[in-house]
């Protein structure tokens, strides 16, 4: 019973609006002292030390400090800028050419907030511009922002990593096919709209293509790509090659991030405060939040919830899959209420203990999880996604046309986590052959 008034209280002072680590901080505190009194303020500090302690998570503000440093500096939007005019002379292009760059700055940022903004207010306008339909328009940019979730260096990847006690680098590996997957699956959908109807995809003017193609056209091309590719060779090149632990490549990821800035002459001191500013704010609503998270398990585990969950699992007779099915539809539901660094902290402490009684590849859960979270993003009406595309962009664009563009992008992210589910060598197979 206790257990339950825990949660029902959590929930009911979330959905009125109170901050999520101060509520769940709070909440947990107020339990433990009435359950095991004082004792309890002697264990929670030891619990905090212990996340003080965990090198992996350093990683977690180097990788934002990276995504903040690479949207101040202009790299982000150049690279939006020169692919939209090259590809933008096939049906589709543009949108392709969105889908290209939102896989890139995925792989440079690993921030979804950052990359949906920067994208909002780059590409939506441009689309929109060179005549694409709204709906087609708003749906790519969501669904390109966000596959930050999934394409390493994900910072949704590195707290399973740490919660679930997986490497980092191989949940980074097991990431990269069903990624592509994703990709693909977008640019096929993409192609077939645009050769169905091919008003909602327009190509680009050539008296555009030939203004660009005048001036320093291969100059043009070689410093927009370049520079990202150089920081994603560097980051990515060095954890799958062994040589930098994934905490180790995000600090070398960040510096480069400033020396690339300073290559485009915009690093100045208000640049490095607004830079580091963002990086702090971030940062420490993450780590607040994981602070409260943390108070939330000892005091569930303390009243025994660990336990009580696996004697429901036993008496119910629920198989390893209805119960791996079950999880996903619950994460996919919290994920329409919450953001994702709260459900990883509050349901992964009480998942993965009943996942190993189970016997479950942990790893294999952690793509799923970073799937299904990428799907609750996008989901109306309370996608994460959607209400930061909705915040920057044009006021021509209404919910309705997000909302509408939006939904062949969910029925893709359903089957391509369905792909995963039923053949599991898609996260299995690149770690087997990089081990080789």
């Amino acid at each position: 019973m206790l257990i339950l008034l825990l949660f029902i209280l959590l929930f009911a002072l979330l959905l009125m609006g109170y901050p999520v680590a101060f509520t769940l901080a709070g909440v947990s505190i107020l339990f433990g002292a009435m359950v095991f009194g004082f004792d309890f303020f002697h264990l929670l500090p030891l619990r905090i030390y212990g996340i003080m302690q965990n090198f992996v998570l350093l990683a977690v503000p180097l990788f934002i400090f990276m995504g903040v440093t690479l949207e101040k500096s202009g790299i982000a939007g150049r690279l939006l800028n020169t692919t939209a005019i090259l590809f933008g002379r096939f049906k589709g292009g543009l949108a392709l050419a969105v889908i290209l760059v939102g896989t890139l700055l995925a792989a440079s940022t690993g921030i979804v907030g950052a990359t949906v903004v920067t994208m909002g207010l780059i590409s939506l306008p441009t689309m929109l511009k060179r005549n694409y339909h709204p709906s087609l328009a708003s749906g790519v940019v969501a669904s390109s922002g966000t596959l930050g979730q999934i394409i390493p260096p994900s910072i949704l990847l590195v707290l399973l990593g740490s919660v679930m006690n997986i490497p980092v680098g191989e949940l980074f590996v097991a990431a990269i096919i069903p990624g592509l997957i994703l990709v693909v699956a977008y640019s096929l959908w993409v192609i077939s709209i645009a050769k169905l109807k091919p008003s909602y995809a327009p190509t680009v003017s050539k008296e555009e293509w030939l203004n660009f193609k005048k001036e320093n056209f291969w100059f043009k091309i070689i410093k927009s790509f370049a520079l990202p590719i150089i920081l994603i060779f560097v980051v990515l090149g060095s954890i799958f090659a062994g040589v930098a632990s994934p905490t180790e490549a995000a600090g070398i990821g960040a510096v480069l991030s400033l020396i690339l800035t300073g290559f485009e002459r915009k690093l100045s001191t208000k640049v490095l405060k607004e830079i580091s500013k963002e990086t702090i704010h971030i940062t420490s609503m993450v780590f607040m939040i994981l602070v409260g998270a943390t108070a939330l398990g000892l005091v569930f585990r303390g009243l025994g919830g660990d336990q009580l969950i696996i004697q429901l699992i036993e008496k119910t007779e629920l198989s390893p899959v209805s119960f791996l099915l079950l999880i996903m539809l619950i994460m996919f539901v919290a994920g329409f209420f919450i953001d994702f660094i709260e459900i990883i902290f509050i349901f992964m402490p009480v998942v993965t203990p009943v996942l190993i009684e189970y016997n479950i590849d942990l790893l294999w859960v952690a793509i799923l999880i970073s799937i299904n979270l990428q799907t609750s993003f996008l989901t109306p009406p309370f996608g994460f996604s959607l209400f930061y595309l909705k915040g920057v962009a044009p006021k021509s664009i209404t919910t309705n046309h997000i909302y509408k563009g939006i939904i062949p992008f969910i029925i893709i992210q359903i089957a391509v986590l369905g792909i995963v589910f039923c053949i599991p060598e898609t996260t299995k197979w690149l770690i087997s052959v990089l081990k080789t």
